[in-house]
């Protein structure tokens, strides 16, 4: 605990990006909830542009906004 997904239009991340990406997410994670580093678990889910809206922005984000942390604009 904590577990993150990412799911994001697919996007060629080079190893040092993934590892930047990671650490962030990573730090940001262990002083929110003030864990180690080890506790934290990231994946990153590409979702094609096409099925973004059928599985993800309505079940998750338009069927869950009083659960968003952060709201799109879109």
């Amino acid at each position: 605990m904590p577990h993150v997904i990412v799911k994001h239009f697919p996007a060629p991340l080079d190893d040092e990006r993934r590892a930047r990406l990671a650490a962030r997410i990573s730090e940001a994670l262990q002083e929110a909830f003030g864990v180690d580093d080890g506790a934290v678990s990231i994946v990153l889910q590409p979702v094609e542009p096409e099925v973004w809206d059928t599985e993800v922005y309505q079940p998750e984000i338009a069927d869950r906004r009083d659960q968003l942390l952060k709201v799109p604009s879109y």
